[in-house]
């Protein structure tokens, strides 16, 4: 998979596959100015700041909650109402510009590069100082970071063992649960509780800024990988590293899955402009590291091994680079097990997050059915569902094996954005976060301006909605309840959405015949 030298030279001047052609002679690479939108979609994102004031995860023993402003924001009824309508409107209009974004550069010819890194600047800005949103496991971090400085091993240990852990913002549904996470993250978390002492505002920013790296990472090996493909760089990043949901999840709610994203995309990269030995174990070195984040992308390991053995290898061939691969890594895995003195306990924790479900994943959906039916026949209906989410996952594993076996080798990225969208599509639970694991991959491969742009925006949009109804942090002896705040929250943000898709002037013009007719101008 090395990179083609005439397509990457001409990658910006080149329409992605398809990218929809400019039909003017003399436009450059736009028809329309981006500043508007970029500008906009700084505002929305600084909305997002001030709303997160009101209703992101604070922890109870900040310092924060001292602030006059942060008390009438949390802790009266109009405040946390203007909170949330800010969080709200701010996500929907992050979502529409990143949209428009894409419709004003829609030639992506020179110059388009340095308008989606300006776009992906100003949005992030804000987010750096957002109280943390859509998710509180960065509290999470800081417990399990508080474990390993104990001595103790967060495999048997929960982040409850340690005192005062609530008061640090930990959710208390996994107080007691393993962290699903790899050695190297042990570490990571135990470092900055070290640093921090603790501090769960100096630890959230330092996490955070664990993050930023990791995304500013993925903007330099985004491109990359792109051009190996002969796909835009420009239009991979916008798809990419510009969507709200990365931003959102990588930064303002500083998911350690960055830190996962940017080991396993450099890792590929390695491994594809050096398909050797060389490249073969700078790859999976980097996939491991990746591995000891979250062990979820064991998945790049035979993939790494296709780009080792070259193209056109012998199936011998392939099975001893897979075999050599694996333990490679596994052997890597071992020797930090040794180390830190827990093996490898993370196999077991790996079942963490697929002992829930959740009614939009389909097995999930599937596997609560076939409880219903179960308890209606036997009373015994979560076996029913056990079997069913047990099927989802033998099916993944099945259709990894496939893809490692069937395809050309030139496929071998897209095949592998599949292989990882089975365990993903196929696990009882998905969160917004496990989406953006994909995106890169396909975005680097080619999404085509058709039904395929639109699905990466219904996606984008969906995860959006429920993100800001799901994750509010709201006082409990308002007189406005937690139904309440995520009802007002799913209306409006719902209500942005359906105008978006079916009534704004712009962005609807995605849904509409002409824009379907379209397609006939793209380059396939």
């Amino acid at each position: 998979m090395q990179s083609n030298p005439k397509a990457a030279g001409h990658a910006e001047s080149t329409p992605h596959p398809g990218t929809v052609l400019a039909t003017r002679q003399g436009s450059a690479y736009t028809s329309q100015s981006p500043l508007r939108t970029v500008i906009m979609g700084t505002i929305g994102s600084i909305m997002v700041l001030v709303g997160s004031l009101g209703v992101g995860w604070l922890a109870s023993i900040s310092p924060l909650r001292q602030n006059p402003l942060i008390i009438w924001m949390r802790y009266e009824t109009g405040g946390v109402v203007l909170s949330i309508l800010l969080l709200a409107v701010g996500s929907m209009i992050l979502v529409r510009e990143w949209l428009r974004l894409g419709q004003k550069l829609k030639a992506w010819g020179p110059g388009t590069g340095t308008w989606v890194l300006a776009a992906i600047t100003a949005w992030s800005a804000p987010m750096l100082f957002t109280v943390p949103l859509f998710s509180r496991d960065v509290y999470s971090y800081i417990g399990q970071g508080r474990v390993m400085q104990s001595g103790l091993n967060p495999y048997e240990h929960g982040v409850s063992t340690i005192e005062n852990f609530f008061q640090l913002g930990a959710d208390q549904l996994w107080a007691e649960s393993p962290p699903p996470y790899g050695p190297v993250f042990l570490w990571l978390e135990q470092l900055v509780v070290m640093i921090t002492n603790s501090s769960p505002g100096a630890s959230v920013l330092l996490f955070r800024a664990m993050c930023v790296v990791s995304v500013i990472a993925c903007m330099w090996v985004i491109p990359r990988l792109a051009r190996l493909h002969g796909v835009n760089p420009a239009r991979a990043l916008w798809l990419s590293v510009a969507n709200p949901l990365f931003l959102t999840n990588f930064i303002a709610a500083a998911h350690n899955d960055a830190i996962m994203v940017a080991l396993a995309l450099f890792g590929i990269y390695a491994a594809a402009i050096q398909r050797n030995w060389k490249g073969g174990l700078i790859g999976a070195t980097l996939v491991t590291l990746s591995i000891g984040i979250k062990p979820i992308t064991l998945v790049f390991l035979p993939f790494i091994g296709l780009l080792w053995a070259g193209r056109g290898a012998s199936w011998p061939r392939r099975f001893l680079i897979w075999f050599l691969t694996l333990a490679y890594s596994l052997a890597l895995l071992g020797i930090m097990g040794l180390i830190n003195g827990f093996g490898f306990g993370w196999v077991a924790a790996m079942t963490t997050p697929g002992s829930v479900f959740i009614w939009y994943a389909p097995i999930g959906l599937i596997g609560f059915l076939a409880m219903i039916v179960g308890d209606s026949l036997t009373s015994n209906g979560r076996v029913w569902m056990d079997v069913v989410h047990t099927m989802g996952t033998v099916l993944s594993a099945l259709i990894v094996l496939a893809l490692m076996f069937v395809g050309r080798d030139a496929r071998i990225f897209r095949r592998l954005a599949w292989a990882f969208t089975a365990l993903v599509l196929l696990a009882p639970m998905i969160q917004a976060w496990y989406v953006v694991w994909l995106i890169p991959l396909f975005a680097i491969t080619g999404i085509r301006s058709d039904w395929q742009i639109d699905a990466l925006f219904f996606l984008t949009a969906f995860f959006t909605v429920y993100a800001v109804a799901d994750q509010l942090d709201v006082f409990p002896y308002l007189d406005l309840s937690l139904i309440a705040a995520r009802v007002i929250s799913a209306i409006v943000s719902l209500t942005f959405g359906v105008y978006l898709w079916f009534f704004d002037p712009s962005t609807r013009r995605l849904f509409r015949p002409r824009y379907r007719a379209d397609k006939r101008t793209t380059i396939m």
